[in-house]
Formats: structure tokens, sequence, C-alpha cells
């Protein structure tokens, strides 16, 4: 072997390191549309020619975007899809008026990676070091499922040997580098979907650096669950939620279910071949408010789900930076604009931050080890760049020994530095 191979595969972005032994990790670089990127964004187009529809043209990363920005009424659009990796309930969608599995979704997605890489994933090792999250997205999320699925797409793309190591594990070992001392590390990966946590003991030993995991923890909860409440609290009310309808003379509340898609991107690009779609259309007739189901009837057909989940990116961005920002979702017929407080925000999303807190404790009770006992935490990942977030830790721990950087980099290069450690059964494992 010649060359390590890490991929992150993410809820938002996908990034895949290089590293040759003894040599620094770098990162693959995309030609995108935008420009060069290393994170690939994690997402799908389908597009068939309503003339031609046995032919199929499927894009990935910033070209499916570019596909669906180009033409939204014809393009299929998936993102967030790692988000239903877990799911049992999961078992297929239909795209065009054919059939996916989860696998044939990233296996579709991997080799379009591949391809704009170009030159620099040829040759590749048959052994690939995949990230996975402590505990995945979802409510009963079933890891073994989720594990058979990547394994069949790392398959397609030419692996032949598999192996998983924790996110916050990669990460643990990108950080390391800077270690210039024994040191017990906490390390905090915030992704789209899931939120994990890991603690490792880093000894020295000559020019080595020998690493020790003491304890793990993950919630499935992260930068989509905060999403979710901005657009449970600014948008939702907006396309209906919480108006009524008539029918056969009774007033009755328009179902909650019909917004629990804005929970997760993924459930939303699949919501537009539903039952609940054609209930959604039937219910404009009986709506007592009909201008608010029209609204959220033109979301779904005219495929706003990306142009939302702008308008809500921008949104946090700017409350990690500022007390005070505006939200402006425009697209159609379609304009909600609202100023928003940071401590509104960060009471939407009371609930995750909680489950967030907690999860920090299960790791250092696993370690068993006290706050005080935790020498450097690193935090990474976008979602560790809002000012709650980071309150949980500078609360807990000491401030002077947190450290952000490297948000989008540090677990594809962690995992592709691990490939060279000499014994590598302690941190990764095989599907089986």
């Amino acid at each position: 072997m010649t060359v390590s191979i890490g991929i992150d595969f993410g809820t938002t972005n996908t990034v895949v390191a290089l590293a040759e032994q003894g040599r620094p990790a770098h990162l693959v670089r995309f030609p995108a549309p935008e420009g060069e990127l290393f994170a690939f964004r994690s997402a799908l187009s389908y597009y068939a020619p309503p003339e031609r529809p046995s032919e199929r043209t499927v894009e990935a990363g910033p070209w499916a975007i570019e596909a669906y920005v180009e033409d939204p009424g014809e393009t299929r659009f998936i993102q967030s899809f790692k988000s239903f990796a877990a799911s049992e309930s999961f078992t297929e969608t239909e795209i065009l008026g054919r059939r996916y599995q989860f696998e044939d979704l990233l296996s579709a997605f991997l080799l379009r990676l591949r391809d704009y890489a170009g030159g620099q994933l040829k040759d590749l090792p048959s052994r690939v070091i995949v990230g996975r999250p402590v505990n995945f997205a979802g409510a009963s999320p079933n890891p073994e499922l989720a594990i058979a699925r990547y394994e069949a797409a790392f398959r397609r793309l030419g692996f032949s040997e598999i192996l998983y190591a924790y996110e916050p594990v990669g990460a643990a070992f990108f950080f390391a580098r800077e270690l210039d001392h024994d040191a017990t590390v906490l390390v905090g990966d915030f992704g789209g979907g899931t939120s994990d946590f890991s603690i490792i003991r880093f000894t020295r030993q000559g020019s080595e650096i020998r690493a020790e995991p003491l304890g793990r923890s993950g919630v499935g909860v992260a930068g989509d669950a905060f999403d979710y409440r901005i657009i449970d609290r600014l948008v939702s009310p907006q396309l209906g939620k919480g108006s009524d309808y008539v029918s056969f003379g009774k007033v009755l509340p328009i179902p909650n279910r019909y917004y629990t898609a804005f929970a997760r991107w993924d459930q939303l690009a699949l919501m537009r071949a539903s039952r609940d779609m054609r209930e959604i259309r039937s219910l404009v007739r009986q709506a007592r408010e009909p201008e608010k189901l029209r609204r959220l009837v033109e979301v779904l057909d005219e495929n706003y789900g990306y142009v939302l989940y702008k308008s809500v990116s921008r949104l946090k961005e700017a409350l990690s930076a500022q007390g005070r920002a505006e939200f402006r979702f425009e697209a159609g017929d379609i304009s909600i604009v609202r100023e928003v407080e940071r401590g509104e925000f960060e009471e939407w999303i009371a609930p995750e931050l909680g489950l967030i807190t907690r999860a920090v404790g299960e790791a250092l009770d696993d370690a068993g080890l006290q706050a005080s006992e935790i020498d450097r935490i690193f935090l990474t990942g976008g979602s560790s760049l809002v000012p709650a977030v980071r309150r949980i830790f500078h609360e807990r721990f000491d401030p002077a020994r947190i450290e952000t950087g490297a948000e989008l980099e540090s677990i594809a290069s962690g995992l592709a530095l691990m490939g060279w450690e000499r014994d590598l059964s302690r941190w990764v494992r095989a599907a089986a």
C-alpha cells in the first residue's frame, strides 16, 4: 500500500483525504462550478427529460445543486440522505419511475464524486477507512443496517477491505499532531445529523504518539435539528401549521405530520410523491386559511427545499456572529421575512442543547473521568460554531483548554493518517 485513504461521508458534506506513510494527509479537491473545493456537498439530483424518460442524468455534490437550480421543476434533488442510513422504515424510494435503496443512492453519489476527483482517485488501494457516527441519526437507528448499507455502496466503488472508525476518533488523530506532551483529549464532532464525543489519552513514546480510547458517546441531533427548529417557528406556521379545515361541518386541525418532513431535508425531498401530498392538495379546498396550504403545496411542488435550506443556513451563520439577524425566505409567490434575536434561536434549540449536554456527561462517565481531568477539548464540525453549543463546553471546562478549527477537514484527514497505525485493529473494525 502506497497511500491510505479516509472518507468522511457526512450529512452535509463529504471529505476525502489521502496520506502517504510518514507525511501529512492532503485533501482531494474538486474543480466545482464556484471554484475549487474539498468539501463535496452530500447531495444528489436525478433528471430525466420529459420527452426521453428512460434517459437519466445523475449528478452529485455542487453539480447536483447546479442541476437543481437550473431546472427545479423537473429535477429530483436529495440532500442529507445519510440521515436515513440506519432507518429500518426506509427501504426504498421511487425517483422518476425507478426504485432506489439507500445503497443505490450512496453508491451513485460516491461514483460521481470519484468521477469529479479525476486522477486524484485513480489506482486507489483496496482498503478504505470510513467514518461513522457514534450513534446514527433517527428515532430508533439500527447501526448494523447502516454499516451493511455502507458496505454494499463502498464495494461498488471497488474497495475490498472497508474499515470503520468513529468520526470523533478520526478528528482526534488529526488534532493529535499539535500535541507536544501527554494529554487526555475530548473531541466533539458536530455534523448535520449527529453530535459525537470521544475521549482519548495521547502519550508520546519517542517520536511516536500512542493513543488509548477511554470513552465515547453520541446523540442523533445536530445542525439539521437546529434547522428544523427555525423552520418550525418561522416557516411552518405560514404554510398552514396550527390552522384548521372543515370536514362534514366539523372544524379539525391541519395534521402536524405534514410538517415533520421539514425535520429532515431527506424527508422533504421524498414527500412530493407521498400519500400525504395528495391529502394536502385536497385539504386546500377545505382549509379555513387556504392561502397557507397553497404555499405548502408550492414549496413541495416547486422543490423549494434547497432555497429554504440556504435561507436557514444564512440565518444560523449570521446568528453565530451577531446577536440579531434577518431571516429571509423568498421563492415564487412565497415571501417570509422576520428579524430573529440570538436569544430566541437559543430558546428554540434548547431541547437539542440539553441532549448534547447530556451526551458530553455520558462520555465523561464512560471514561470514568471528571471534567477537570480533561487536558484539551477540540471542537469540530459546523455546528461547533453556534455560540450556545460552545457555551456548553465553556461552562463545564476551562475555556483556556478549548480549541476549534479545521471544522470540515479534520475527520477525513485523521482517518487517512490512522491507516498507517501499526495496531490498526484498536481503532477500526470491519462490518462483520
